[in-house]
């Protein structure tokens, strides 16, 4: 059976700035890496791999030289790649993305059974947790997200236990296989390639699946596809902040405080 984990290579955002006239991102000369998030549902996909014998997957949509990214998952363990870059592909939002890579699951998934797609949470350069979901809901899917411990899996009965990270709180969720699960950061530490594993990678060439084999309708991917359009990007604007009394060891006089200044800002009205 087979672990399909997505991956995303993204901008390094400690080293990216924004353009204050385009408002784009100022992209030349700045390192891609694989989105944090990913690594971790990486190394979980590695980890049942170990442990129950799942084959595993990697697949990323992106330009060519997103193979190198795909590489690195190959060193780390994984059995597969699929590259998924057409001219096509370009420009999507969630939507489009979902669209894409929940077909190379499914086309994926004819070759071999599907048991879990792995994702990471979120992608640091969008921040939307959709995708995931996005798959999941395309492919009728079990949807597990914010997991941060896979409890069992039983393919017998096939089903999986996860514990889901809330505020404040946990959650233990039985599931049906298939599913998608969307991992937090919290749930593994990461390892590292070995020399050996490096070098076979190096070797190693992921499959390319364009939009020729993929087959999808074009107004369904890509800029075409997409329901939503980044307009803007600016960086977040702070200042700097008020501390108003001591709400340890005085709250209700703080309380008294805070109120007469919101008024005096006019944010508040009695």
């Amino acid at each position: 059976m087979l672990i399909v984990t997505c991956i995303k290579q993204v901008p390094d955002t400690t080293q990216v700035r924004v353009d204050p006239v385009t408002g784009t991102l100022i992209r030349e000369g700045v390192p891609f890496i694989i989105n944090p998030y990913d690594t971790h549902a990486l190394e979980e996909g590695l980890r049942l791999k170990e442990k129950y014998g799942f084959r595993v997957a990697v697949i990323s949509m992106g330009p060519p030289n997103t193979e190198i990214t795909l590489k690195k998952a190959i060193a780390l363990g994984a059995d597969e790649a699929v590259l998924l870059s057409d001219r096509a592909f370009g420009g999507a939002d969630t939507l489009a993305t979902s669209q894409v890579l929940s077909e190379a699951i499914r086309r994926l998934g004819q070759k071999e059974e599907v048991a879990i797609v792995i994702c990471g949470r979120q992608t640091i350069d969008g921040d939307t947790a959709q995708v995931g979901p996005g798959i999941a809901t395309r492919l009728g899917y079990s949807q597990l997200t914010l997991v941060d411990r896979i409890e069992s899996v039983d393919l017998k009965a096939k089903k999986i236990r996860v514990r889901r990270r809330l505020e404040g709180r946990h959650e233990i969720v039985e599931a049906k296989l298939p599913a998608m699960i969307a991992v937090v950061k919290e749930i593994n530490s990461l390892r590292y390639p070995t020399v050996p594993m490096r070098l076979m990678a190096e070797d190693s060439k992921a499959t390319l699946w364009d939009n020729k084999i993929m087959g999808l309708n074009e107004n369904t991917i890509g800029l075409k596809g997409s329901a939503t359009q980044v307009r803007k990007i600016f960086s977040p604007q702070r200042t700097s902040g008020e501390i108003i009394g001591d709400g340890i060891k005085d709250p209700k006089e703080a309380s008294r405080l805070l109120i007469e200044r919101l008024i005096e800002k006019r944010a508040l009205s009695i």
